[in-house]
């Protein structure tokens, strides 16, 4: 287990070290990064591209799952890097018992596993982003900027295989057939918003965006919001559809 820099005083409790009376700490618009991974060769190499950005701290190093799962709890990072295959909890274990426990952490897979099943465990249990060990420099620093602001962003290859696993369903209309304000709210469902923040932002009721969400899912002809969300990522560019930004022309 290794920690980074525990801000100004660096004691939980303390309002004035930046860690409020809860022990959470209080963002100073850097994205707090905890890297877990078993290799130390890797983490290394993710702390020492990480370090030199502006926006980016890394707050911390797990060696193993369970000591994952452990320090996102105690830390809340904003964005967590993760390995699938590490001993003590795998990496979908760690990202449901997250999940149970509410912890908000956006996790952005990170593994050299290229079993097509693995990428689909891991986004179903919700992670926000899957990419390969091969993956760009540049391109995971963009990454994690990507799912810190709330976006699912996924490999070419994990978002292909995902969509495969799910095309014999097909669709009735597609992203064509979506009403305007159905594509607004798919906007946001890639962005990673629940129904409560999306009535929020549309200042609509929340049992009129359960009811878009199911329209949604009915004409993509998908099961669920994280295959909706695939979906539209899988069609960036279809129709001017704008996956950074969830844009899409209304209808």
């Amino acid at each position: 287990m290794t920690r980074g820099p525990a801000g100004p005083g660096g004691r939980d409790g303390d309002p004035a070290a930046g860690y409020p009376a809860g022990g959470y700490p209080v963002s100073d618009g850097r994205i707090r990064v905890l890297i877990a991974d078993d290799h130390p060769v890797v983490r290394q190499g993710l702390r020492v591209l990480l370090d030199v950005q502006d926006d980016i701290d890394v707050i911390g190093e797990a060696a193993d799952g369970t000591e994952a799962a452990v320090m996102a709890a105690e830390l809340r990072p904003d964005v967590m890097l993760l390995d699938l295959k590490m001993p003590g909890m795998k990496g979908p274990e760690v990202i449901g018992d997250l999940a149970a426990r509410r912890i908000r952490v956006r996790i952005l897979v990170l593994t050299s596993v290229t079993d097509p099943a693995a990428a689909d465990a891991a986004v179903r249990a919700g992670a926000a982003g899957f990419l390969y060990k091969d993956v760009d420099p540049d391109a995971l620093v963009r990454a994690i900027r990507s799912v810190h602001d709330g976006n699912l962003l996924l490999s070419p290859e994990a978002a292909g295989t995902l969509i495969r696993r799910g095309a014999d369903r097909g669709a009735t209309g597609g992203l064509a057939a979506l009403t305007g304000r159905e594509r607004e709210v798919l906007g946001l469902i890639t962005r990673g918003r629940s129904n409560r923040e999306i009535a929020r932002t549309l200042n609509v009721a929340e049992k009129t965006v359960k009811t878009h969400v199911s329209s949604v899912l009915a004409k993509l002809g998908v099961q669920d919001r994280t295959q909706a969300a695939l979906y539209a990522v899988a069609h960036a560019g279809d129709h001017g559809w704008d996956t950074q930004d969830g844009g899409y022309p209304p209808g």
